[in-house]
């Protein structure tokens, strides 16, 4: 684990620890059959915006599929390689959404993936 210090973000906490519990557990799934597993917690700055970021060096996923990533019950991976129901990103894109935000993702078969988002608002009550 690699893990940014001083990560900050005005958010709905409940939604930010979901959401955040997603992106962890696919990350950690996705390297339980990786030697020398990492996993990273970064920001980067995109066009004055921060975006936050979970990393790893995992199964990762072919980029031509990637447009199934955000779907509901929408799998890249057989079931018998990963566990899950395919909700977990589904439900990440709609907390990012709810916070006035984006999601991206990239990945590379054999060499891991990486799911950004920006939050660019806090929820109102």
């Amino acid at each position: 684990w690699e893990i940014e210090p001083d990560l900050t973000v005005m958010a709905d906490p409940p939604l930010v620890e979901a959401l955040m519990q997603n992106l962890l557990n696919n990350a950690w799934k996705y390297t339980a059959k990786t030697p020398q597993a990492l996993i990273r917690v970064h920001a980067q700055e995109v066009q004055g915006q921060m975006r936050f970021c979970v990393s790893d060096n995992g199964a990762g996923f072919d980029m031509a599929r990637a447009n199934k990533l955000f779907q509901p019950f929408q799998r890249l991976h057989m079931p018998h390689e990963f566990a899950g129901l395919g909700i977990g990103l589904a439900t990440s894109l709609r907390i990012v959404q709810r916070h006035g935000g984006s999601m991206s993702a990239s990945g590379e078969p054999g060499k891991g993936a990486m799911f950004c988002f920006s939050l660019y608002a806090p929820l109102s009550a």
